[in-house]
């Protein structure tokens, strides 16, 4: 940048002398320029030469080379000067913007540590994180990045979470949690079990997204580049003739002045606004989102989320926590706390994710030495044997068989009913939480214009729609397995019409199948398995449903700047064409189509980095 800046003030002052102490020293005053024009124009000249030789002719290189030597042969020295200078100058904008997007995720890049402290032989080694097992303790230090997704096995601390969720607030981690790659140890040290080699971990997979993501280009991109490809011939080719074939049918047409018109014709059509700032936009998009905790695996995907018009979700663990917890205690004949207790002694040898939501409500020591007998019944719950007494803990058909005939009280929860021999207890109703955002974000969605959301899970009828309708979801389908998932999706894929997109959001193995099939995939990454991560085009690193209609908007907006640039430098570059090929325009207003728009579409498409909300 400094090298730059030094060779575009050397040339502008070596120009300016010229032009004020040079009038009458016409032989000193074009060596001057001369020296000027290769200071600014050096690289481009080379570049020019060396593509020329790689049969890659016809560039913005090319143009801006052949425009300003061909200025200095007609005698306009100046204008040859000033035609590089300025193509420096827009260069030098390019390169600034593209350093400002690179640094919105060059952070990133410092997330995956080299070494880590290993507990080996007794003693703790620093050791490379690429020669770490699974299995392997470590310890992490206050100040410390988390080398590699590990569970905490002892010590608690509060971790940055910021450089993989985005997200500022620390978080509170103690023993048997899971921390990722890439977290801030802030407080205390721990120590901590590792998941995942290094090349699986959470760090080094989102390295692998972000380096990835330029290889996938978006429509608007390949169209630029087929455009170019055409495009630059196709005006060397205009340019020839508007300088040859004019003078040999007209005496009032000389060879001199149509060089003069071809030569702003040439340096007017340079294509570099739409080149660069395109890419450009994709890329400060790309870079936008990364900072919000949204991974985007290439400008494709952004460009096409753009068009949504069908959000499909899985239920648990996107929609919902994933967490089943005790939601409501209903006793009939004895106290809240009884009930409560009676039903964690039953389900006290069960490992069923809903018999351990029960037990970690229950904040009682349980003494299992109470315990007689303990039969677990398929399909209907628990009979146990409790201080000499008799009881049952399960579903309806066990209270039936159990000699009790009760109402279904589920209301789409999952409920415990628990009774003695002699007398019915009362009900636990137990469900997965509700995440906090997952309304909004539906919500949200319905304002960004999506037609129809639509939930795709596994689970039971009654809890599916009794979510659904909480959540003002359109259409519920229940009791999935993952090709029914599929086949579904199939069936609203053929009703979008051309150019609408579908996107389905999810996070587990059973999601994988629909996450590759779907217009754009989005995976539920914190928490999600490692399949649908891989399978999926965004992965949403905050778990929060909510980013999804942020990352919409993003893309939408970046959507917006790109059709900005191409409408703005199409525009005003057609005009100087059609200006200079009328001898309408000097050589000094296709520099403004060249580096002008260039630098207005650059400082357009870094609005993208600028903007804090979406």
């Amino acid at each position: 940048m400094k090298k730059n800046i030094f060779a575009i003030a050397l040339s502008f002052s070596l120009t300016v002398l010229s032009i004020v102490f040079l009038k009458n020293a016409k032989p000193v005053q074009l060596f001057v320029l001369i020296i000027s024009y290769i200071v600014a124009g050096y690289g481009t000249v080379i570049k020019s030469l060396r593509n020329i030789f790689r049969g890659n002719i016809f560039d913005e290189n090319f143009l801006m080379t052949i425009s300003s030597v061909g200025a200095f042969i007609i005698g306009n020295p100046f204008e040859g000067v000033a035609v590089m200078l300025f193509f420096r100058i827009g260069e030098l904008f390019q390169k600034h913007a593209v350093n400002k997007s690179r640094k919105s995720i060059s952070s990133l890049m410092d997330i995956c540590p080299d070494h880590a402290t290993v507990l080996r032989n007794d003693q703790y080694q620093i050791v490379d994180c690429e020669q770490i097992n699974i299995g392997e303790t470590i310890l992490i230090k206050p100040g410390e990045r988390v080398p590699l997704d590990c569970i905490i096995i002892n010590g608690e601390t509060t971790v940055d979470t910021s450089a993989i969720t985005g997200e500022a607030i620390p978080r509170l981690v103690s023993c048997g949690d899971n921390i990722l790659s890439g977290f801030i140890n802030e407080s205390r040290v721990i120590f901590a079990q590792v998941t995942k080699e290094f090349g699986e971990s959470t760090a080094s997979k989102i390295l692998e997204l972000i380096e990835n993501a330029s290889m996938k280009k978006s429509r608007s991109e390949n169209f630029i580049t087929k455009f170019s490809r055409f495009y630059t011939p196709l005006v060397v080719l205009l340019a020839l003739i508007i300088a040859l074939v004019p003078p040999l049918f007209s005496d009032s047409f000389t060879f001199s002045k149509q060089i003069y018109i071809a030569l702003s014709f040439l340096v007017a059509s340079c294509p570099c606004a739409l080149v660069i700032s395109v890419p450009l936009s994709f890329f400060a998009g790309i870079g936008s989102a990364a900072r919000r905790g949204i991974l985007v695996k290439g400008s494709n995907c952004l460009e096409s989320l753009s068009r949504t018009k069908v959000v499909a979700f899985d239920k648990t663990g996107t929609l919902t926590k994933g967490v089943f917890s005790v939601q409501n205690i209903s006793p009939v004949s004895v106290t809240r706390e009884s009930l409560l207790e009676i039903a964690a002694f039953c389900e006290y040898y069960s490992e069923h994710p809903i018999a351990k939501s029960i037990k970690k409500a229950c904040k009682k020591d349980l003494n299992a030495e109470l315990i007689s007998s303990f039969e677990e019944i398929p399909g209907y719950g628990v009979r146990v044997e409790l201080c000499n007494k008799l009881f049952y803990a399960g579903n309806i058909k066990l209270m039936k068989m159990a000699g009790f005939d009760i109402k279904d009280t589920s209301a789409g929860a999952c409920t415990v009913h628990i009774c003695s021999e002699k007398e019915y207890l009362g009900y636990i109703t137990i469900s997965d939480e509700i995440k906090e955002d997952s309304k909004s974000a539906i919500c949200q969605l319905k304002q960004l214009g999506i037609t129809k959301t639509v939930m795709l899970t596994g689970d039971i009828s009654e809890t599916a729609h009794d979510i659904a309708l909480k959540l003002s979801i359109d259409e519920v389908y229940s009791r999935l397995l993952p090709l029914d998932k599929l086949k579904i999706t199939e069936q609203l894929l053929s009703q979008c019409k051309k150019n609408e997109k579908l996107v389905f959001i999810g996070d587990g193995i059973n999601d994988t199948p629909v996450l590759s099939r779907a217009d754009i995939g989005i995976a539920m990454g914190a928490l999600g398995q490692d399949a649908a991560i891989d399978a999926a085009d965004i992965v949403i690193m905050t778990d929060e449903p909510s980013k999804v209609p942020e990352a919409i908007r993003l893309s939408k907006y970046t959507l917006k700047i790109v059709k900005e640039n191409i409408i703005f430098s199409l525009f005003v570059k057609g005009l100087i064409l059609l200006l200079s090929s009328l001898s309408l325009a000097s050589m000094w207003a296709a520099v403004f189509a060249d580096v002008g728009v260039s630098v207005i579409a650059i400082l357009n498409a870094i609005r993208i980095l600028r903007k804090k909300q979406f």
